[in-house]
């Protein structure tokens, strides 16, 4: 029946928009991965204005694997012990866990029992004070039945995952091919930028993606014919996606992002390889056969960058091979290769949740050590004394294996000062700049009918009667506020000023806005930290600690027209 079935698809790929693409194109296209880096913001001085940085290029990332430790399986409505024995990772996928998960003390409702699924989930999230505390429950929800300190303590960094719900409604309301239908529909979704189609068969990984807007017709030709779909930014398409990762990013301090994947039946989209990103693989529809595989060697574990494609000869064999089913969970750390098939009797749409690109102590390391030797050079002397007239005489690779004095002094000269750097190391402000380029990274935050009425965007300004009416924003001392998120603002003390960045204004699309940020007169900068410190509690504006009533209500107008923060009750009733 496979052998009819593809003998099909090549009789109708004569006509197809696969085959034209093909003509057009040539074939062999491979698939290109792309990265975003954020750039720094701009440095012209202005007080209390809207500031903009330059932009950084767009990206988005593939699916993703790192170290040695044995795969788990948990499969409700139990959950199955860790064996540390090598073996344990190629058990079989019908292992039996050990705990209910309704039995565990502040575990979260499985979504099917309140028959609302994702939808549902986000109402309760929502009724939620503290947006940490949201996105500590949608975590949990995640993984559940696994607990997130067990997750972090076995799995993350270290081991895939498997957790096997039997319920097809868990993630019901997140995404569905008529979310991808409707997408397409819109007119928005363009080849390349939103949308890649791919292929992967006898060996050879294909990318065929034509240029322009993907229009149905065209791409369900291409599926019609073999080829995955792979939506490469679903959150600027799906509110319910958009919101999802809007909490989630809060969690883990980093970039969330999403790709979606529908594959037809009987196929395979992508080659074998290893992607740059924590992956949460989430079984939306239908069913997907799985291989994960450990690292080959050490500097694959926990890399920098995604691999190129890979051949079916270098993988070894899986530490962990399953059939993914809706409600079922897979996470493999970076460095994990893997590669996904469908079964002949189902398609697949699933969508892989991902973080932690570029987000480990090296990458800070990259912003730290630059600026503490420029910060050694500017305040010791030791740094900018001059090398040994004779140095290149007794140092270098050719001298490697020379038993020299001078050439131990060197060397202990330069552990000295290595070590010196550290004295100098501005590492609070490195974090600042690591926290700033994750702003800009974030998506902006998802209101409830309640935050939009408590904030500028639910405030009744309008035209009407010939003129504007209802644009004051009355703010008094009396006045209640706190910040819309704790997550939304980041205090960095810059060469230019004391910028506050923030993400209410981002685009639900990854860097399409440039960062965003005032810049406040440092006095101003003790009402930021009390706001921080504050949250989730309301405090009245006489409570910022500002010189005057009048910077007082200052501060709290300017937040609260960029949407940071919300006030108690209304400012205005309609």
């Amino acid at each position: 029946a496979a052998a009819m079935a593809a003998e099909q698809r090549r009789e109708l790929g004569r006509l197809s928009a696969l085959a034209v693409y093909r003509r057009v194109a040539g074939a062999g296209r491979m698939e290109r991965r792309r990265r975003g880096a954020p750039l720094p913001a701009g440095r012209k001085r202005a007080k209390a204005r809207l500031r903009r940085g330059r932009a950084g290029g767009g990206g988005s990332e593939p699916e993703a694997p790192p170290p040695a430790a044995p795969p788990s399986r948990v499969e409700l409505p139990v959950e199955a012990p860790l064996d540390p024995r090598p073996e344990a990772a190629a058990a079989g996928p019908d292992a039996k866990p050990r705990s209910d998960p309704k039995a565990m003390p502040g575990g979260p409702r499985p979504a099917g029992e309140d028959g609302g699924g994702v939808t549902e989930l986000l109402q309760r999230l929502a009724r939620l004070e503290d947006s940490r505390q949201r996105a500590a429950e949608l975590f949990r929800w995640l993984l559940a039945p696994v607990a997130p300190a067990e997750f972090l303590g076995r799995h993350w960094e270290r081991a895939p995952l498997l957790v096997r719900r039997g319920d097809p409604g868990y993630y019901a309301g997140l995404f569905s091919t008529a979310d991808f239908d409707a997408a397409l529909r819109g007119g928005e979704v363009h080849f390349g930028t939103h949308l890649d189609v791919t292929s992967y068969a006898d060996g050879v990984r294909e990318t065929h993606n034509p240029s322009g807007r993907a229009l149905p017709a065209v791409v369900w030709d291409f599926y019609q014919n073999g080829c995955s779909l792979r939506l490469l930014c679903p959150q600027a398409f799906s509110p319910t996606v958009w919101h999802f990762l809007s909490i989630l990013q809060e969690q883990f301090g980093s970039m969330a992002g999403a790709n979606t994947y529908l594959t037809p039946p009987g196929t395979q989209g992508f080659a074998p390889h290893y992607d740059d990103i924590e992956a949460f693989v989430l079984q939306l529809e239908g069913k997907k056969h799985w291989r994960v595989y450990r690292p080959r060697r050490d500097a694959e574990v926990l890399p920098q960058f995604s691999s190129a494609n890979l051949t079916q000869a270098e993988l070894g064999e899986p530490v962990l091979e399953t059939v993914l089913e809706p409600g079922d969970l897979l996470y493999f750390p970076r460095g994990f290769i893997h590669q996904g098939d469908c079964l002949p009797d189902a398609h697949s749409l699933h969508i892989t949740v991902s973080s932690y690109q570029r987000n480990s102590w090296g990458d800070f390391l990259e912003k730290l050590l630059p600026a503490a030797l420029q910060m050694a050079l500017e305040e010791d002397l030791e740094y900018r004394q001059g090398l040994p007239m004779d140095y290149l005489q007794y140092m270098g690779v050719a001298n490697a294996d020379t038993v020299d004095a001078r050439r131990t002094a060197f060397v202990e000269k330069v552990q000295s000062l290595i070590k010196k750097l550290v004295d100098y190391a501005p590492i609070d402000a490195a974090v600042d700049q690591r926290g700033k380029s994750f702003l800009h990274d974030c998506l902006p935050p998802v209101l409830t009918q309640s935050e939009k009425a408590h904030s500028v965007y639910g405030f009744p300004a309008r035209w009407q009667d010939g003129g504007p009416c209802n644009v004051d924003i009355l703010i008094t001392k009396d006045t209640e506020v706190r910040l819309l998120r704790h997550g939304i603002i980041r205090l960095c003390n810059e060469e230019a000023g004391v910028m506050l960045y923030y993400t209410t204004e981002n685009s639900r699309v990854y860097h399409k806005e440039e960062p965003k940020f005032l810049e406040l007169d440092p006095e101003y900068t003790d009402s930021i930290e009390f706001l921080l410190s504050s949250y989730p509690n309301y405090i009245s504006v006489d409570n910022l600690p500002c010189e005057t009533l009048e910077e007082k209500i200052s501060v709290a107008t300017l937040l609260f027209e960029k949407g940071i923060l919300t006030t108690k009750k209304p400012l205005a009733q309609v």
